[in-house]
């Protein structure tokens, strides 16, 4: 196997997930929220779990934010994700449907009004 440029070796994406090629649900997206329970993390997990558990602790990321900060693809984030959701170690939120956003107008009229308040 070849070396990442990093320096770091290349590990396939089945490796991390044991194997797993599906996640055990759905809903899990790109743009879903991640965030780790306030346990603590149970002993014997796999290594990808731990270290997705590690990134997790005191926030929350995206799925997609995750497998980049983890280096590994969103598919075998998901399949991760998913599994730690059903043990009840992560919680997973759908993202914001964009029809919930606040409108821009609203918003720029917000930072024009704090930034009168600045001044």
């Amino acid at each position: 196997m070849t070396g990442r440029r990093s320096g770091r070796p290349l590990v396939p994406a089945y490796l991390s997930t044991g194997g797993v090629a599906l996640p055990t649900r759905d809903s899990l997206e790109r743009l879903s929220v991640l965030t780790g329970t306030d346990g603590p993390i149970p002993a014997g997990l796999p290594a990808a779990q731990h270290a997705l558990l590690e990134m997790l602790d005191g926030g929350s990321l995206t799925v997609v934010e995750t497998a980049a900060l983890l280096e590994l693809p969103f598919s075998a984030v998901r399949v991760l994700a998913a599994e730690l959701t059903d043990q009840g170690l992560v919680t997973a939120r759908p993202p914001v449907p964009v029809a919930d956003l606040p409108e821009p107008d609203l918003l720029k009229r917000v930072a024009d009004g704090l930034r009168a308040l600045k001044h």
